[in-house]
């Protein structure tokens, strides 16, 4: 039913079109070989063969397909194995349609697409990710200070501190300073 149903939505916006669909794993695999789609959108749990090792064998035989999981389980676990296996979007089932959308779109266009959810998830149960002196950049903007007030504070060039923040942001899956210091201070990584 839902395999329907996300078929009729997909096919209802003018720059994409299913090309097959299937009931389990194993169907999803000769379909995927056959039909080379330019992406596949696979769940976690499918009879026959799991969406991770689907993507596994897509991998494994250099097929040249995008894929993206869509699924109800946000587990650590999933999501590293799916990062392992490239697929270039995990996203949660209750995400909103247009976001799917978009991110099919975003996958094509060569993008990796994560739900933030999920990534700030699995971060927040992991071991500090940062190195020392990223850990030292984020600590002292905690105070809510400037780029330019933190470059003199730690005697760096303006450019270096927003290097760094870029590094912070990308390992931690968050967007600006304010959500790295808290998801910091939630970890106790900063004090």
């Amino acid at each position: 039913m839902l395999n329907t149903a996300l078929s009729r939505l997909l096919n209802l916006e003018d720059n994409l079109e299913v090309v097959g669909t299937a009931e389990d794993g194993e169907k999803a695999l000769e379909e995927i070989q056959r039909l080379k789609p330019d992406v596949a959108i696979l769940d976690i749990e499918m009879p026959k063969l799991t969406g991770l090792k689907v993507a596994e064998a897509i991998r494994n035989q250099h097929l040249q397909v995008k894929l993206i999981i869509l699924t109800t389980f946000a587990q650590k676990a999933y999501f590293e194995q799916a990062v392992r296996n490239q697929v270039e979007g995990y996203l949660l089932k209750d995400s909103p349609s247009d976001e799917l959308i978009q991110a099919i779109n975003s996958v094509m266009e060569g993008k990796t697409i994560y739900d933030p959810e999920l990534v700030v998830n699995v971060v927040s149960t992991s071991e500090n990710p940062l190195t020392e002196r990223e850990n030292e950049v984020l600590q002292v903007a905690s105070d809510g200070i400037s780029t330019k007030e933190i470059s003199q504070q730690l005697f760096l060039l303006e450019g270096t501190v927003r290097n760094y923040f870029s590094a912070i942001f990308s390992k931690l899956g968050v967007h600006n300073r304010f959500e790295a210091v808290e998801l910091a201070k939630k970890n106790k990584w900063i004090s």
